[in-house]
């Protein structure tokens, strides 16, 4: 009897392995079945605490997996089911749960693209990012000229304008402001190069003052091949104890400004109003690009005291007072008399 009862509990001891063994199987099949041959990516997002359950049931729901329990059971027995991180995910029908498991467990989020271009100020790259669904401008501006952003992150100066490299980021949602601007700022400080800083310290300039300055040829660049050239006439004017007489300058300082620039707003005193400050002003007017600072650390060697644009792009030097109203005639007032 004993023996007899002994082969049973053998016998369903044996079927149950076998039973769990299949079962295991037709998980690890599953697992690397996609739900769909084909279908349409889709944003799927998990939420920072989520559980797995509500995460597996919601792949159910967007197609992604044709079975929640089976992609919980997954999780589990990969013990990954404490691994997945929060965040925006890009996923499609066509891939497996394992696949997608996977790219969960490594965060690899989906990242939105955001461009800088060069000479952009601090308000419009608050737009840039806030279009791109990262941030709020108001948000983004309030922490880009706090005082105490600018001085977490060693910036001489009470903002961070000119500090907020241009490129080419890629970033997940749910950053805050303060570690976008950090991570724009680092690439200024990796692009600023220690051959810059040297150089800077034989010209006598400071950081700030190497930023300010490349701003400000940033803002009057029609051609790039012409930023030497301008960064050669501040220099010479500098030099000299001239005023720098900027427009882009006299623009920063007006806070209603609306894209027409009057003989008042060059005659009203702002900290940034070259027309009226000798030397560089406080700080940057936006941020410059590589080729800008470059230009304000190595300027052309040239007499010129006077540019005027042609109304082409590119702009007509000059070296006297003289030489230079007669281009103003020729390319400004004869334009506007046509």
């Amino acid at each position: 009897m004993f023996r007899k009862l002994l082969f049973i509990l053998f016998a369903l001891t044996f079927v149950a392995i076998c039973m769990v063994g299949l079962l295991y199987m037709h998980l690890l099949s599953w697992a690397d079945r996609p739900a769909q041959t084909t279908g349409a990516e889709k944003l799927f997002t998990v939420a920072p605490g989520q559980g797995l359950g509500k995460t597996a049931d919601g792949l159910r729901q967007e197609g992604l997996v044709s079975d929640a329990l089976h992609f919980t059971i997954l999780a589990r027995l990969n013990k990954q089911d404490k691994q997945i991180k929060a965040g925006e995910y890009i996923f499609s029908p066509a891939m497996t749960p394992n696949e997608i498991l996977g790219q969960m467990v490594e965060g690899r989020v989906h990242l939105y693209r955001v461009t800088i271009p060069e000479g952009f100020n601090l308000v419009q790259i608050a737009a840039t990012v806030a279009a791109a669904g990262l941030s709020t401008e108001a948000d983004f501006l309030k922490t880009a000229r706090d005082p105490k952003t600018a001085e977490s992150l060693n910036i001489p100066g009470k903002t961070v304008e000119g500090y907020l490299f241009p490129d080419t980021y890629y970033f997940p949602r749910g950053l805050d402001s303060a570690t976008i601007i950090a991570t724009m700022v680092k690439q200024f400080e990796a692009a600023f190069r220690p051959e810059w800083r040297q150089r800077a310290e034989e010209m006598g300039l400071s950081i700030h003052e190497v930023v300010t300055l490349a701003s400000i040829i940033e803002k009057e660049t029609g051609a790039p091949e012409e930023r030497p050239l301008i960064a050669s006439v501040f220099h010479n004017r500098l030099k000299k104890g001239m005023r720098l007489e900027t427009d882009p300058t006299v623009i920063y300082g007006i806070s209603d400004f609306d894209g027409n620039i009057k003989r008042q707003h060059l005659e009203t005193y702002t900290p940034y109003n070259t027309y009226k400050i000798k030397g560089l002003p406080p700080g940057p007017i936006a941020s410059p690009g590589a080729l800008a600072m470059e230009a304000a650390l190595y300027p052309a060697q040239t007499d010129y005291l006077y540019f005027v644009s042609k109304k082409d792009g590119t702009h007509h030097f000059s070296k006297t007072h003289k030489e230079h109203n007669a281009a103003v005639k020729k390319y400004q007032l004869r334009k506007r008399k046509r």
